[in-house]
């Protein structure tokens, strides 16, 4: 059975057409809904077999470590590394459904399984650099070019094709 590790997005954008006995949240997903149509959108689903769950503390733990490779480290909220945390837990028989785009590229990195609610899904997992405005030397990461002072602008280091 396929399970659907679901963000927030599937409520804020009412994505109904999953089956709910077989979709799972983690509480923080819950707590980022705010709308009086995404919380209904939830509670609908919740009376349909939706489960939240919590994640596992290691699985948390090994995220971080892959969104810090991929340099997506510094876009992920608690609630992103929570839901990737749980789509790893399901990884062999989960999909992640999430436009979250930082979330998509560290679950590819990963071999997780990513459909989009109503975004394009992302074509390539980028790994991501630091580039001085003033100077151009390139870090691993930081807000502020040790050398010259001036602020660092993210882009790309390298691009890795999908494993499709």
């Amino acid at each position: 059975m396929t399970y659907y590790i679901v963000d927030s997005a599937v409520f804020i954008m009412r994505h109904s057409n999953l089956n709910s006995s077989r979709m799972i949240t983690v509480p923080s997903v819950v707590d980022e809904l705010k709308s009086r149509d995404s919380m209904l959108c939830y509670y609908l689903a919740k009376e349909r077999g939706l489960r939240v769950e919590c994640p596992e503390p290691e699985m948390v733990k090994d995220i971080k470590i892959k969104a810090e490779y991929t340099r997506d480290s510094e876009e992920l909220s608690k609630t992103d590394l929570e839901i990737l945390a749980k789509a790893l837990e399901y990884k062999d028989k989960g999909i992640l459904i999430t436009d979250d785009y930082a979330i998509q590229n560290v679950a590819l990195q990963l071999g997780i399984q990513v459909k989009p609610v109503v975004q394009k899904k992302i074509k390539d997992i980028i790994i991501w650099q630091k580039k001085c405005t003033g100077c151009k030397k390139t870090f691993d990461k930081g807000d502020d070019c040790p050398i010259c002072g001036s602020s660092l602008k993210k882009k790309r280091k390298r691009t890795l094709r999908e494993k499709s």
